[in-house]
């Protein structure tokens, strides 16, 4: 699995409470949630495509995919997160 460890993080954390492995634990845990839910296909389950020009609402992920893959932009096509 490739991870991306060239991450930049910010993470505030009470370090009075945790030691420094715990830190780096949760440091880890973070890469782990952020790898997978950055993944394109969670990517385009969780957004939509808004097409303004035929007034349409694609929320299929094959759809988003292609636009978001896309080389040109498309005037007025819009990458919609659902929540």
């Amino acid at each position: 699995m490739k991870r991306n460890k060239r991450r930049d993080l910010l993470v505030l954390l009470n370090e009075d409470h945790r030691s420094k492995e715990a830190i780096d634990h949760e440091v880890e845990w973070l890469h782990e949630v952020l790898y997978h839910v950055e993944e394109l296909d969670n990517f385009c389950k969780a957004h939509e495509l808004i097409d303004v020009n035929r007034y349409r609402i694609y929320d299929n992920p094959d759809r988003v995919r292609k636009a978001v893959l896309r080389q040109s932009v498309k005037a007025f096509e819009f990458i919609s997160n659902k929540n």
